[in-house]
């Protein structure tokens, strides 16, 4: 398994950015789809996005799709989350998951590893 660190959040207000990063422990990075989850107070956690191993497929939910952006460098071991266009709905603890099936999973189960997760807070 890899240990996964979050780090990148904080209070922003509506329409602005920030930019989450996650950094794995390890030397099989390249070998794990990367995902992002958030959960915000009062509800399930639920799939942001997730990255190919190489970082050449990306998949977002809707709810994101266009604002945010995934993206990884291999060589640092690094996952990076790029969230433009926040909404006070994107408020959540943000989490980086690493998964080691071959396919690029959505559900939580399908995750071998997570961080300790950043909080994002996203003022009107």
């Amino acid at each position: 398994q890899v240990q996964l660190v979050e780090s990148g959040g904080g209070l922003v207000q509506a329409g602005g950015s920030l930019r989450l990063s996650c950094a794995a422990s390890g030397r099989t990075f390249s070998s794990y789809a990367m995902g992002w989850f958030r959960q915000a107070p009062g509800k399930e956690r639920e799939f942001v996005a997730v990255i190919s191993r190489s970082g050449g497929v990306t998949n977002y939910s809707d709810f994101v799709k266009g604002r945010f952006t995934l993206s990884r460098d291999n060589a640092k071991n690094t996952v990076y989350l790029q969230m433009n266009s926040l909404k006070p709905e994107d408020t959540a603890v943000y989490y980086c998951a690493a998964s080691i099936a071959p396919t690029m999973p959505t559900t939580l189960m399908s995750y071998n590893s997570w961080g300790q997760g950043t909080q994002v807070t996203v003022s009107s």
